[in-house]
């Protein structure tokens, strides 16, 4: 984002230790994601996802997988997946923050304003979902701020009836002295011999 740097640093749910013994799949895609492997991240998610259809951690840690290999639209259904089933409110602010990653990645900066404010409901206490709309903010403000200077730039002067009459009598009582001096300009003056024969 143009103006200052904006934190997209993800959340991201990893599975305690039992947990992971319950489900390989999510431990596999962690494992691929800390390696930056994302489609293979994303494959173990989705096979955790087919073995336990409801499971938010595979469906969050899709969502960062998607926008991590450039699917911003789809991470976003992710999200909105995980806030509609989640039961916790911090799992829900979480993906409302990441969905306003996403948006704001995408240059949707009212999509993304809207998306920190869930998240900030959710959770007050999130300082960067406060950071990231705080700057959202301030990028829309200027955005909005260039567009009126653009659309200032454009508008021609305007002028009101009364003042294009003046103008319209000045260019006539311009262009009377104009044929005034070509008309005395074609009299022979009395000093110019006549013709000669």
């Amino acid at each position: 984002m143009k103006g200052g740097v904006m934190i997209i640093g993800f959340a991201m749910f990893f599975l305690s230790a039992s947990a992971q013994k319950e489900n390989s799949a999510i431990l596999k895609g962690n494992e691929a994601y800390r390696a930056k492997e994302y489609s293979k991240a994303g494959d173990q998610y989705r096979k955790a996802l087919e073995q336990s259809p409801g499971n938010n951690v595979a469906n969050f840690n899709l969502g960062n997988t998607l926008f991590r290999d450039n699917m911003g639209d789809k991470a976003i259904a992710q999200f909105d997946a995980v806030a509609k089933a989640g039961t916790e409110n911090l799992a829900k602010a979480d993906a409302f923050y990441n969905k306003g990653v996403v948006y704001t990645s995408q240059k949707k900066l009212p999509e993304s304003i809207d998306a920190y404010k869930a998240a900030l409901r959710l959770n007050p206490e999130d300082s960067l979902a406060r950071q990231n709309l705080q700057r959202a903010l301030n990028e829309q403000k200027k955005q909005q701020d260039q567009n009126k200077q653009k659309q200032q730039q454009k508008k021609p002067d305007k002028l009101n009836k009364q003042q294009v009459m003046q103008m319209l009598a000045a260019l006539q009582e311009q262009e009377k002295l104009l044929q005034q001096k070509l008309n005395r300009s074609k009299v022979p003056s009395p000093t110019q011999p006549g013709k000669d024969w």
